[in-house]
């Protein structure tokens, strides 16, 4: 079955960088978008970054100077490069697969993975 893993959070202080990665498993991802999500407590999770499958990157306007994503399609992996970063920053972060055409809109995602926590002090 399709499992996405998220991997490489967890504490920085401000001004740091972490680069998170996410292994996708169990199906053919080339022809997807994919994308990282993140959410503060007690709010809705929101679209950081996403990269379709021709390879074009789409980003939040709060990160786009300070955060990269790529995608390795031989290794069926999403990155995501984090510098510069700033308590606003900390929540917790989900990578998601799916035939996205709004790419920072949740419900368009098919797959999720169970999300990696980032903590920027």
């Amino acid at each position: 079955h399709v499992q996405l893993v998220e991997s490489g959070g967890g504490s920085v202080l401000a001004g740091g960088s972490l680069t998170l990665s996410c292994a996708a498993s169990g199906g053919t991802f080339r022809s997807y978008s994919m994308a990282w999500f993140r959410q503060f407590p007690g709010q809705e999770r929101e679209g950081v970054a996403a990269i379709d499958a021709d390879g074009r990157s789409y980003y939040k306007d709060s990160v786009k100077d300070r955060f990269t994503v790529w995608r390795d399609s031989a290794k069926n992996t999403l990155y995501l490069q984090m510098s510069s970063l700033e308590p606003e920053d900390t929540g917790m972060y989900y990578c998601a697969a799916g035939a996205a055409e709004w790419w920072s809109r949740e419900s368009e995602y098919k797959y999720w993975g169970q999300g990696t926590q980032v903590t920027v002090s």
